[in-house]
């Protein structure tokens, strides 16, 4: 799973990195916070580049709604979103071709050290240097009651690799995190080849 990552780069590593513009830049508060650890569970506004603007960086709210969501409170179940049933779940089967990407520079799991998980390692895992990397995601457009729109995305999750078996041993999973230089492939045309072969994990 993948509920708590970090972004602790500038509008312009962002543009550089992704070759996007960010929208906005200038007045979003996102840039302007000395936060750099998100909770999903709280739903941010965070940095998401889309496969129907992949020229632009604009900013989703974390916890995809689909459009027949009654009330925000769904968001707590779709922070994430399994890779292996993506076209099973009717809160994403009718929007897979909506993907995007999200960019991190870093994200956090918690390994348990007894069987029930009272006592928990949490680990950052990222890549060395901190270098940004991009999560492969879905997103939607959700109108509420009052007829304002909001953009919403969710990150795609996979079967944990060697390193994050060990280390998020509850559920072992892990989030998708698209090879760089293919991330194009996946906004493009839903090709995921998977960049986890270089993750580093740091103890926290």
């Amino acid at each position: 799973m993948c509920f708590t990552y970090k972004l602790n780069k500038s509008a312009k590593s962002l543009e550089e990195r992704f070759v996007a513009e960010v929208v906005h830049k200038q007045g979003n508060i996102f840039f302007d916070q000395t936060q750099n650890i998100y909770n999903g569970f709280v739903h941010p506004q965070m940095p998401v580049i889309t496969s129907k603007e992949p020229n632009l960086i604009q900013f989703f709210e974390w916890g995809l709604l689909p459009s027949w969501a009654k009330d925000k409170s769904f968001q707590d179940k779709t922070l994430n979103a399994r890779l292996e049933s993506l076209t099973e779940k009717p809160s994403f089967k009718n929007v897979i071709n909506n993907r995007c990407l999200i960019p991190a520079d870093g994200f956090f799991e918690w390994q348990w050290l007894d069987e029930k998980g009272k006592a928990k390692q949490k680990y950052l895992l990222d890549f060395p240097n901190h270098e940004l990397f991009a999560f492969a995601g879905l997103w939607s457009t959700w109108k509420d009651q009052a007829g304002e729109l909001l953009n919403t995305f969710t990150i795609i999750t996979t079967e944990a690799n060697e390193l994050l078996s060990i280390i998020h041993n509850s559920k072992k999973r892990m989030p998708v995190i698209i090879r760089k230089g293919l991330e194009r492939e996946w906004l493009n045309n839903g090709k995921i080849v998977l960049w986890n072969d270089d993750l580093v994990a740091t103890k926290l």
